[in-house]
């Protein structure tokens, strides 16, 4: 344990160290060092750094992060009104989340502020049915509510989701929906495909009280799991159908992105919306669980196969995971050592500090500049293994800063 914190703290040295000083003493992010442009969002850039900072100020009792959160804050003001993209992932919600967590754990007034203009900001730039060409979570409608909904403001998250009622397409086995309207594909995973559309569409559901749309997720999730080409002890559904850029993209993932990780944590949502049929949605994600660590990950198999340490398609993802099943269901910790042993060997250390590159085997050459941000550079990294400190040592498995598509611990192990 104090090796993974010690790699922490290295690795959240390497990233302050990356900050660049705006106009008005902010503090942001490019998506990679050697980037002269600043990225504001939640997948690569300054948001998605903040609930790092969040979480490293409450892990180690250290108000100088909650200091540079603040700072963090102070620039991200200035990209409310600029940024073109409303969505959670890529644009203005994500600002807004970001913005409101550092009110919300600093009680910092403007940063509250400024997420209330960007979410007027968001709902003025509505057309009555989507935002922009992505129509799923990372990029449309689905994160925009999840983002909403945790900003504060449901009536937004609700408005967000009606048009998938009319926009589902129904299939023998349920329902799924188009992410973008110029492709046949239909992409079936959380981060944009049909199981992100499920996920919030059961959460947003559940939280006012709209069971159509928890009527609507349901059915979305029969369609993916219909697909399953692993059963009965596994779960593993392809990419898409067709298959969507067939010559970038592989057919079968195993992270949070486009995998069992990610799907398994619909499954626990899904546990929680629907009591009656809790125990298949359980199983379910056992099933996933099964595939992933079935499946040779974190070993790099073949090219392409397991090629990113990050926490939207790499190992920190699925760390995330096996840290919740063990709070809620006692698990075993073998698998997650195996994790942060592994990210602790890939990771690169010097007097600098701890970051970590992925590899894109069709690049030469593959091994990628390390990145900053959420998805796949240190934020995200370092999110996880300071949880998993915390919850090895018995501490609270809980976030400072829940992620709006990641369940919160449904309870103790053990109460």
């Amino acid at each position: 344990m104090d090796e993974a914190e010690t790699l922490a703290e290295d690795g959240l040295r390497w990233l302050l160290a990356a900050a660049r000083e705006t106009e008005g003493g902010g503090l942001a992010w490019p998506a990679d060092p050697s980037d002269d442009e600043l990225e504001p969002t939640l997948y690569g850039g300054t948001a998605g750094i903040v609930p790092t900072l969040l979480e490293a100020r409450r892990h180690f009792g250290d108000d100088s992060y909650g200091d540079t959160a603040l700072c963090a804050a102070r620039a991200l003001e200035t990209f409310v009104e600029g940024l073109d993209d409303d969505s959670l992932y890529f644009g203005r919600t994500g600002v807004a989340l970001a913005l409101r967590a550092v009110h919300d754990e600093l009680g910092d007034r403007a940063a509250g502020a400024a997420a209330d203009h960007a979410l007027r900001l968001i709902r003025s730039r509505f057309d009555g049915t989507r935002w922009g060409p992505l129509f799923e979570l990372m990029g449309g409608n689905a994160g925009i509510a999840l983002g909403a909904l945790a900003v504060g403001d449901p009536e937004l998250a609700v408005l967000a989701l009606e048009p998938y009622l009319r926009t589902a397409e129904k299939t023998p086995a349920g329902v799924t929906w188009a992410h973008r309207p110029d492709t046949e594909s239909r992409l079936y995973h959380i981060s944009h495909g049909a199981l992100g559309i499920v996920y919030a569409l059961a959460h947003v559901g559940r939280a006012t009280g709209r069971a159509d749309l928890v009527e609507l997720a349901l059915a979305g999730a029969a369609n993916v799991v219909a697909h399953d080409e692993a059963g009965p002890d596994g779960f593993l559904v392809p990419h898409s159908d067709p298959q969507y850029r067939p010559d970038r993209i592989e057919r079968h993932s195993y992270g949070w992105c486009h995998g069992p990780a990610g799907d398994a944590q619909v499954f626990r949502l899904l546990r929680d919306v629907s009591r009656e049929t809790a125990p298949a949605w359980s199983a379910l994600a056992d099933r996933c669980w099964h595939t992933v660590t079935h499946s040779g990950l974190p070993r790099r198999l073949r090219p392409g196969f397991w090629d990113n340490n990050g926490r939207c398609c790499g190992t920190a993802g699925v760390l995330a995971l096996a840290c919740d099943r063990i709070a809620e269901q006692d698990d075993a910790p073998g698998f997650a050592h195996t994790l942060v042993t592994d990210l602790a060997s890939r990771a690169l250390r010097d007097a600098d500090g701890a970051r970590w590159s992925n590899v894109e085997h069709r690049a030469t050459p593959s091994d990628l500049e390390p990145r900053t941000g959420w998805a796949m550079g240190n934020a995200g990294i370092v999110r996880e293994l300071l949880r998993f400190v915390r919850l090895s040592r018995g501490g609270d498995p809980a976030y400072a800063f829940p992620w709006p598509d990641q369940p919160p611990v449904a309870h103790r192990a053990g109460r």
